[in-house]
């Protein structure tokens, strides 16, 4: 299995907090610093929720920050995995997703991830 410098995980909602947003913001900020294949980006728990395409966060009052997930692709951050046991918990199998090239995993296989990382963000 690959060894990152960084690890970041999102286990939060996007909204109700600034929690997802400050965790991007880490991220895309790290992201000047590293090379883009040393940085693993995992959405485990709630944390699924920030990639669920077509929300509405204005009606909540809150400003739209998810779409800023999209800008990962630009930045060449491509090591993205999501928790395939968090989204069927949350039964959005069905759900379109923000990122098309981020991979589906086990709950294990996330957790091996972090384990090997020498840093791990948790937002």
């Amino acid at each position: 299995m690959k060894k990152y410098k960084l690890a970041f995980l999102f286990t939060q909602p996007p909204f109700g907090s600034a929690i997802s947003r400050e965790g991007l913001d880490a991220l895309l900020a790290a992201s000047a610093f590293c090379d883009e294949q040393e940085i693993a980006i995992c959405f485990l728990n709630d944390g699924v929720f920030n990639l669920v395409a077509s929300q509405q966060p204005e009606k909540l009052l809150q400003k739209d920050h998810i779409s800023t997930f999209k800008l990962l692709e630009l930045y060449d951050l491509n090591e993205c995995f999501i928790c395939q046991e968090s989204v069927d918990f949350r039964g959005l199998n069905q759900a379109k997703w923000i990122l098309p090239n981020a991979q589906f995993i086990t709950r294990a296989e996330i957790f091996k991830i972090l384990a090997q990382a020498e840093k791990v963000m948790t937002f």
